[in-house]
């Protein structure tokens, strides 16, 4: 056996296989010792042993449950005793440098118990805290990364547990985009060029570490040593590449109200705000770049898989160019599929293909391009696909049967039309059930009319957008810093308030619960935005060149509902006159 037939990416995958022979066993075990991937004097009882006594997840989840519950009153008092000397002076440096230094020796004990272990990791990200807290604090945001990348990268590089050099990973990622981002200062710090850039110079470096893992590995102890170490490292950085990848390409369509109003709803609104791709002067610039990534995306895929190399296949990747275009961050979502699937990580692969889901989701709320535009282009991508889904099922059933997977292909042959119609009647059933709420609540509900604020004049006009901002009771015992945290826990306050002859409100107070209110009295659940509450939406969207006709908007025609859910359903100028019908 040839030191090159280890490779540590697919080890995974190699667990899962058949077991072999004895003899087979330990030859293979010999090699990884070989090759460094297993400790000196390892063999196959020693294999057969580690297997058998696998820790089951329930016990260690239990097990890391009890250690944090543990952990949490110690560095509670802790912090009580010595806050002042950790804040101010070098107690940060002393204490992180030592509780760093024992949970990395604790961690990298062969007989540790299981709770230790577990007690192990957040004493690991208490050290790495006050680390980062004191390099913060003395020297900045960037030079304080630039040091806890390297206290990341050294501690994966000490610590042997792969679940926790994925996470190592995935902090020296999110370090590295720290350290690469130009500060909040300048000509270029509002641009969106700097988030685009970044992302991709994060998607630069998962590049360079698979390359050289594949350089490494093979060369010896050291060399297979680093490409184990490499593996981990890579998985984590990728995932937070794609979180960062879905973060910016916006919301994607129907999640947010999907999830409703509760933790997940507004997690997915969180991560899904308006920062995705707007018009800019380079714009022409990272497009080109996001379809010359679809290109070399699909280039790799044709070279792994020969069945990629026919005509189908170029079609379908000229689709994804096209579509690229328009979303300047899915070719680099693309290409973090395509170098996954290609070698096998199957995982990794699953995560990119759930960003490209959400990345072409999102192209709905792309504010950059006029309506018709779009729905143009999905129009000829659907029609494309369509075609090229119905060549295929037209496909002699003689061709189809020849060569393996015959039973596989005439099954998806017989029920594609089934599973098309499903798709259909889901989406449908999905859309017309959001439909039918919102309809009762323009059919049921009151009439208020809610005075809106004064507006940046510089943020009043986007495109086909307004920015909206509703006059709202005082909120004096709430913090508006807190409305995300209180979005994310689902109490969301309710403001109070009666109706004038019009119909127009005066706000009378804020209330945190569903408390009683009085007779001829409404209330409106607040909706947290952007760090703020607003009345249900901070947004109006209107048809291209209307927006002359837009700008007398005065009032916001809401229909409330009993229980305190609301819609807003129209604009009206100060003589409450409707706009726009």
């Amino acid at each position: 056996m040839s030191d090159a037939s280890i490779d540590p990416v697919n080890l995974s995958a190699s667990a899962a296989a058949p077991v072999p022979k004895p003899g087979a066993l330990e030859t293979i075990v010999q090699a990884a010792v070989a090759q460094g991937i297993l400790p000196p004097g390892a063999s196959s009882a020693d294999a057969h042993r580690a297997g058998g006594t696998a820790r089951p997840w329930p016990v260690v989840l239990l097990t890391a449950l009890g250690a944090w519950l543990a952990a949490l009153p110690l560095l509670a008092m802790f912090g009580l005793f010595f806050g002042e000397w950790i804040v101010r002076d070098a107690g940060a440096y002393l204490i992180g440098a030592v509780v760093l230094a024992c949970a990395t020796a604790a961690l990298r004990s062969k007989d540790l118990p299981i709770f230790l272990e577990q007690l192990a990791f957040p004493a690991l990200l208490t050290g790495a805290g006050l680390l980062g807290f004191a390099f913060g604090r003395d020297m900045g945001l960037q030079p304080a990364a630039a040091f806890m990348l390297v206290v990341a990268l050294g501690m994966a590089a000490l610590v042997a547990l792969p679940w926790l050099r994925v996470l190592l990973g995935a902090g020296a990622a999110a370090l590295f985009a720290v350290l690469i981002w130009p500060g909040s200062e300048g000509r270029w710090a509002l641009s969106p060029l700097v988030p685009w850039s970044m992302v991709h110079g994060v998607l630069a470096v998962w590049v360079g570490l698979l390359l050289w893992q594949r350089h490494a590995l093979g060369r010896g102890t050291v060399g297979n040593w680093l490409a184990a170490l490499l593996e981990p490292l890579a998985c984590g950085w990728l995932l937070v590449l794609l979180w960062g990848i879905c973060g910016l390409s916006g919301q994607t369509f129907l999640v947010g109200g999907a999830f409703g109003a509760g933790i997940g709803g507004e997690l997915v609104r969180e991560v899904g705000r308006e920062v995705g791709p707007r018009a800019f002067a380079l714009q022409w610039l990272v497009q080109a770049a996001s379809v010359l990534l679809a290109l070399v995306a699909a280039a790799i895929a044709q070279r792994a898989w020969p069945v990629l190399r026919q005509p189908r296949a170029a079609v379908v990747a000229l689709v994804l160019a096209l579509l690229c275009w328009f979303s300047p961050l899915l070719g680099s979502a693309l290409l973090a599929l395509a170098i996954a699937g290609t070698t096998r990580r199957w995982g990794q692969a699953t995560a990119a293909a759930l960003a490209c889901t959400w990345i072409m989701g999102g192209f709905y709320y792309l504010l950059a391009w006029p309506l018709t535009t779009k729905a143009m282009v999905l129009v000829v991508c659907g029609a494309l696909l369509g075609v090229l889904a119905w060549s295929a099922l037209r496909t002699p059933r003689a061709a189809a049967a020849a060569g393996p997977g015959h039973a596989a292909r005439h099954w998806a042959h017989r029920a594609s039309p089934w599973l098309l119609a499903l798709s259909a009647v889901a989406t449908v059933a999905v859309a017309n059930i959001g439909i039918a709420d919102k309809e009762n609540t323009i059919a049921n509900g009151q009439k208020v009319y809610v005075p809106l604020a004064p507006v940046d004049p510089r943020s009043l006009m986007q495109g086909d957008y307004m920015r909206l901002r509703f006059t709202l009771p005082p909120l004096v015992d709430f913090d508006r810093r807190d409305a995300g945290v209180e979005g994310l826990l689902g109490s969301r306050p309710y403001a109070v308030g009666r109706l004038d002859a019009r119909g127009v409100v005066a706000w009378e107070r804020v209330e945190k619960y569903d408390a009683p209110i009085a007779p001829g009295e409404f209330r409106i659940q607040l909706t947290p935005k952007n760090g703020d509450w607003t009345l249900v939406t901070d947004g109006w969207y209107f048809a291209e060149g209307d927006a002359s006709r837009w700008e007398q908007a005065r009032f916001g025609e809401f229909r409330v509902q009993p229980d305190g859910k609301a819609l807003l359903v129209g604009m009206a100028d100060d003589q409450l006159v409707p706009i726009g019908r």
